[in-house]
């Protein structure tokens, strides 16, 4: 029960895994990537481009991770997740250039409005948070954004565990640190907006030296929520989701949706993974 399947130059090779009578296959692959989101499908066209026989599994129905395009006749497109790209993210804006996806510069010429605690407020200075009005919450604001830049400058890029509070800050969470250092709600509620926009998650949920790392990585929290020169730049003309659309594209049926991986076996030499439907692959 040995057969290849040709793909190109590559091939994949497939074993039963009980004999024959219809039993799943083990299929086999130089290189298995787990997630076709926007790092695993980059991967995974690299690698192919190297002559692997890679293969990459997905546990939604669609590829693009934490970017989302909905489409529909009535709006066009909209992004659902991540969306925003930027001076210093040359890699994801290297990859665009490649794929000839086109860009737009966002608007900020007229004003910033927000929608608070049942209150609409604007500005004219994006950099100015619309929702932010007392004195006191100003202050306790910046200085909040202050402690993160100067923690954040602490963190060695290459080698965040290094840092001199390394332990400390990745034994404790977004929340422990706001909670201890904010003396207003109003200035919490900009560090959890700040987490929720550019992380999509919770502040409980994230380590605070991970949170220091990825703005040390965008040369701190101002430029990372900055729009012009910043990295809220520019979007996507046809939305985010392309990227890992026209990734899957050139790799044609080697990206697996619907296939949540449920066990990895890490074995001598060898890897075997295994999707929630029993498939295996090694």
């Amino acid at each position: 029960d040995d057969h290849f399947q040709n793909s190109g130059r590559l091939c994949t090779r497939r074993y039963s895994v009980m004999g024959l009578g219809g039993k799943k296959e083990v299929v086999h692959n130089d290189v298995v990537v787990i997630g076709a989101g926007i790092s695993g499908l980059c991967a995974a066209k690299l690698l192919h481009e190297f002559g692997l026989d890679v293969l990459v599994l997905e546990a939604r129905d669609r590829v693009g991770g934490r970017t989302y395009t909905t489409r529909d006749p009535s709006y066009g497109y909209a992004d659902m997740g991540g969306a925003y790209v930027g001076p210093t993210q040359d890699r994801i804006l290297r990859v665009a250039k490649e794929l000839d996806l086109k860009l737009y510069m966002v608007n900020e010429k007229e004003k910033t409005v927000s929608y608070f605690k049942g209150v609409h407020r604007s500005t004219t200075d994006p950099g100015n948070p619309a929702y932010v009005t007392g004195l006191f919450e100003g202050l306790d604001t910046n200085n909040i954004v202050q402690k993160i830049e100067k923690c954040t400058n602490e963190i060695p890029p290459e080698a965040p565990w290094n840092a001199p509070r390394a332990k400390e800050w990745d034994s404790m969470t977004v929340k422990d640190f706001i909670d201890k250092e904010c003396w207003t709600s109003i200035a919490k509620t900009v560090v959890q907006l700040i987490v929720a926009a550019l992380f999509c998650c919770e502040p409980h949920e994230m380590s605070f030296l991970y949170f220091l790392t990825y703005f040390r990585s965008g040369q701190g929290i101002r430029r990372m929520a900055t729009i012009t020169n910043g990295a809220q730049e520019r979007k996507f003309v046809g939305g985010s989701m392309q990227v890992s659309e026209k990734i899957a594209e050139l790799l044609g049926n080697r990206v697996v949706l619907s296939s949540p991986v449920m066990k990895i076996q890490q074995e001598e030499g060898f890897a075997m993974v295994t999707t929630h439907s029993g498939q295996q692959y090694r």
